[in-house]
């Protein structure tokens, strides 16, 4: 007989690391050249004036200024129209 009970295995204790995404910036605050300010999966929110899109969907800012949330009907490729957010940075002189 054994002395020791047999260790069992656990198909739990196993998750990924957060991946801090949301928004970063929110409307009104003001953004510096290269600031992020959404970090996203896909495109819940697309790029609008002075803002550029990185390689994954993260928006940043191109200019200094202040940052702007809108809505905007965009068409989709069936032809139907969906609403979507957009981000914008709005110039205002360096702080």
């Amino acid at each position: 007989m054994s002395h020791k009970k047999a260790a069992g295995t656990t198909a739990l204790g196993r998750d990924s690391q957060s991946k801090r995404l949301g928004v970063k910036l929110s409307d009104g605050q003001y953004a510096k050249i290269g600031s992020i300010i959404i970090r996203q999966r896909g495109t819940k929110y697309h790029v609008g004036a002075n803002v550029k899109r990185g390689n994954d969907d993260t928006l940043f800012a191109v200019k200094t200024g202040l940052v702007k949330f809108t809505t905007k009907k965009m068409k989709k490729f069936d032809n139907t129209l969906k609403t979507v957010k957009v981000v914008s940075v709005l110039p205002v002189a360096a702080k």
